[in-house]
């Protein structure tokens, strides 16, 4: 019987090919290792995630009444501003009118939009604007209107400056001083220039105005001369 060398192995093929894919305990080892690594990240991440959508649905679960809430001080602000223009226009009316006139700004909101109704009353009944006193109170409630909007305006981007082309016309001659002093008293406390066109008699801005100007037509063309004021017209009373 021929003798056989003792470093010879006969192996199954199968147990060879199974043998090629044994991996050693070290690699195995590092593999695992490696994958522990990852499900700690993805739990962190998890974890984070979770804390987040938390947070997310406390902010969500409160969402409808902080809406509320600010639409509700929109509107209180938006209402407190209209009464002080109620009052200034009022006093604008009254003023220039000398008629027991009150200036009413109505709002309604709806869907997070104002629409105001603009009236004024006498003696507790509506008169239409666009009428009343000939269309005296129109043109004082438009003066008063674009004044209080040139005030809301930044005056770091925007200078306030305001042109009103006949807005006296009107108005009784005798009426005009007291729309011109209105004018005269709130440019200076708002601090923004007007210029007033108007076919009145000068006479009738001497007493307010810093500067007048008369346009005379010419031809083809218009000569313009500067009227002297008063000494007293660049005072601030």
């Amino acid at each position: 019987m021929p003798e056989t060398n003792p470093t010879t192995r006969i192996r199954d093929p199968k147990i060879a090919t199974q043998d090629t894919d044994f991996r050693p305990p070290k690699l195995a080892r590092k593999l695992v290792d490696r994958l522990s690594w990852r499900q700690d990240q993805v739990e962190k991440r998890l974890k984070q995630a979770t804390k987040r959508i938390e947070t997310l649905q406390k902010y969500l679960s409160i969402s409808n009444d902080v809406t509320d809430a600010l639409e509700k001080l929109s509107e209180e602000l938006f209402e407190e501003v209209l009464g002080v223009l109620e009052t200034q226009l009022t006093v604008a009316l009254q003023e220039v009118l000398d008629q027991p006139i009150v200036f009413r700004a109505k709002a309604d909101f709806k869907r997070g939009s104002a629409v105001v109704d603009f009236l004024v009353e006498r003696d507790g009944f509506e008169e239409d604007i666009q009428r009343g006193q000939g269309g005296s109170v129109q043109n004082i409630l438009s003066v008063g209107l674009r004044m209080f909007a040139l005030a809301t305006l930044d005056g770091s981007e925007h200078r306030r400056f305001l042109v009103l082309d006949e807005q006296d016309c009107w108005l009784r001659p005798e009426l005009v001083p007291s729309l011109v002093n209105i004018v005269h008293r709130a440019a200076r406390e708002l601090d923004f220039q007007v210029i007033m066109i108007s076919h009145h008699d000068a006479s009738l801005f001497e007493k307010f105005a810093d500067r007048i100007y008369r346009f005379t037509p010419d031809g083809s063309s218009v000569r313009v001369k500067q009227l002297n004021p008063p000494a007293n017209v660049l005072d601030d009373n």
